[in-house]
């Protein structure tokens, strides 16, 4: 459906030709006992109807746009609500305190974990895919910033930075990386999604964001992104799990095999994530 499709259309080279070398896709190599398998192109179930709601991590806003149109061409019975995003902790304290959803796809393990605490998973989460941070700054880098180094300074020198919150996997990641490379840094403000720490860099109001490398890509020419080095430190893996008491489970099933099949892979892959 057109509705979903932002940002779709530069992709469609690419997952065509990765779908057709379906051998070479995301995941086919052995990637560890809690890593997804790949399948076919996730097709197998039929006779889905009624609706299906989708909480996900703010990062993974337009492939999941595009999965979800995919999904719903599949199955033409079927809709697929307009996906709720918003930062991963926030979308398992809700689900705790007893938001409905049928799925949910998280930016890193533990809050996935939180909500499978609850008894609120059925079966195993699966990892379908991966993604490191990048730095996020104006277009032409006016501060001419290199590296996490780049943001630290005396006051009234520094670069105005934003980061997520701590307990949000973007904002856990930062904290590792400026960690990892010994760098002390104040951010102006955290955030917590993603999408908001993007939002304020395009806007001007921060001077450089921390931010995945994938809402860089999904950016195109309004920002400009500096990879970091040693990202791979803090890599975040995405888990997907259909939720108990789902009111359409079949579909929350059919959803999180066709997010972890061959055609999901590539569709991921087109958008900058990584293999699990």
């Amino acid at each position: 459906m057109n509705r979903r499709r932002r940002a779709a259309a530069l992709a469609l080279g690419t997952v065509a030709l990765a779908a057709a070398l379906a051998g070479c896709a995301p995941g086919t190599a052995d990637t560890g006992a809690d890593a997804a398998p790949r399948s076919g192109s996730g097709g197998a179930a039929s006779g889905l109807e009624g609706e299906l709601t989708v909480f996900a991590a703010a990062s993974l806003g337009t492939a999941f746009d595009e999965l979800a149109a995919r999904f719903e061409e599949r199955h033409s019975s079927l809709e697929v609500l307009p996906i709720t995003y918003d930062g991963s902790s926030v979308l398992a304290t809700q689900l705790i305190e007893g938001a409905r959803a049928d799925v949910f796809a998280s930016a890193d393990e533990a809050n996935l974990d939180r909500v499978a605490a609850e008894g609120l998973v059925e079966g195993e989460p699966k990892i379908f895919a991966t993604n490191v941070l990048e730095i996020a700054v104006a277009p032409g880098n006016p501060l001419d910033i290199g590296g996490l180094d780049d943001l630290a300074g005396d006051a009234g020198d520094a670069p105005l930075v934003i980061v997520c919150a701590p307990e949000v996997p973007c904002g856990a990641a930062a904290v590792t990386l400026f960690e990892h490379a010994g760098v002390e840094l104040t951010p102006a403000s955290e955030e917590q999604n993603v999408s908001a720490v993007l939002t304020k860099v395009h806007a001007g109001e921060a001077d450089a964001g921390l931010v995945y490398v994938t809402d860089v890509a999904a950016a195109g020419d309004e920002v400009e992104g500096i990879a970091i080095d040693g990202a791979d430190a803090a890599l975040n893996r995405y888990p997907i799990a259909a939720l108990a008491g789902a009111a359409n489970p079949e579909a929350a099933a059919a959803f999180a095999e066709f997010v972890l099949s061959l055609e999901g892979a590539a569709v991921l892959e087109s958008f900058g994530f990584g293999a699990p």
